[in-house]
């Protein structure tokens, strides 16, 4: 994804305003007794069992999706069928991109009609994470060793090979940053995609990479924390706790990073500079797949316990319910299209493809 704006025109009087950090409220006391317990990591170089604050057990291990039952309601919208897992889904110009396991290719189809036929774009490696970036559909293959950006209307892939395997990217300018996973590191690309610095902090892993407001965030999933990078001075710097289990990540127009965490059931907000937890709030069910809807300040959160999506406004100092919609089964995937709003969702139980239109 882009980064966000960091002003933005207010609907009431059409003037434009620096950006604004949501309204005081219960949420920003639960927020000052979230930072209040969140663990600063102190880069001491002997933090081994017992000395990591950020450490949340001894063998760490990556959270993920809790199983779904089978569903109890007709899911919302309509669901083209896919034969296979979808492990990642995005939109771009009114082309939906859909990642399925064991394919080496992404399947490109028509939002406005995810029946039809789709087109596939074949790459050198199975795709894990899709996002888009400057209307582009950009997809990692860790296991390839590169990523790919794909044009929605050509259907055609640049391909970027890297030392390292990527697990998210991002844009910050016309920087590129990678997230290497198994490297614990991520990359600085600049406009002609070579390679002009990596990152190294006190990462267990580096598995996804976001660029809000004015400044950029790694999520380390094993550790279940976000750390700051710091791009003028080449650094990782300080992280936070981001939970117990965080899985997934997106920003939001006012500057923040918001992370999902399957262990605990809740929606986390990040400033990114400095790095601070501004909310948590939970979310039972099952939190997993999470993403923003700029247009009507709606971050959607999918529920694999329950099969349902669930909408928040996040403009107040709480998150407040303002959808809740059954889903297909296992719905460990969801984006939104930023033109028109529809909320698209990838079954991990082989159901399809699911696009509802709040």
């Amino acid at each position: 994804m882009t980064a966000p704006p960091t002003s933005r025109r207010s609907p009431e009087t059409g003037t434009r305003s620096v950006t604004r950090r949501p309204a005081p409220g219960r949420g920003w006391r639960w927020a000052a007794l979230a930072i209040s317990s969140a663990l600063v990591l102190t880069g001491c170089s002997d933090a081994g069992a017992g000395g990591d604050q950020l450490q949340v057990v001894e063998n760490p291990e990556r959270a993920s999706a809790a199983p779904s039952p089978a569903t109890a309601a007709e899911p919302a919208g309509r669901v083209a069928p896919v034969d296979g897992v979808v492990t990642d889904v995005t939109t771009a110009d009114g082309v939906l991109a859909a990642a399925v396991s064991g394919e080496d290719a992404v399947r490109l189809y028509d939002l406005a009609e995810p029946g039809a036929e789709p087109r596939t774009v074949s790459l050198p490696g199975e795709v894990t994470k899709l996002t888009t970036i400057d209307g582009s559909v950009v997809a990692a293959m860790p296991d390839a060793g590169a990523f790919a950006r794909i044009d929605g209307a050509a259907g055609e892939p640049d391909v970027v090979e890297l030392d390292g395997a990527p697990a998210g990217v991002a844009a910050d300018g016309d920087r590129t940053l990678v997230a290497l996973r198994d490297a614990k590191a991520v990359q600085v690309l600049d406009a002609d995609d070579r390679p002009v610095n990596t990152l190294r902090g006190e990462l267990y892993s580096a598995d996804d990479v976001l660029v809000g407001g004015s400044g950029a965030v790694v999520l380390d999933r094993l550790r279940t924390a976000v750390f700051s990078v710091d791009l003028a001075d080449g650094t990782i710097d300080e992280g936070l706790r981001a939970g117990q289990g965080a899985v997934d990540a997106t920003t939001d127009e006012y500057g923040r990073v918001l992370v999902t965490d399957a262990r605990n059931g809740a929606l986390l907000a990040f400033d990114t500079d400095p790095l601070l937890l501004r909310q948590r709030h939970p979310v039972p069910g099952g939190a997993h797949g999470i993403a923003y809807d700029a247009k009507r300040h709606v971050a959607w959160v999918t529920l694999t316990e329950r099969n349902q999506v669930v909408g928040y406004d996040v403009r107040g100092g709480q998150p407040e319910e303002k959808f809740r919609l059954p889903t297909v089964r296992q719905p460990d995937s969801v984006t939104v299209d930023e033109r028109t709003s529809r909320v698209v969702i990838g079954s991990a139980a082989e159901e399809g493809i699911q696009v509802i239109t709040p």
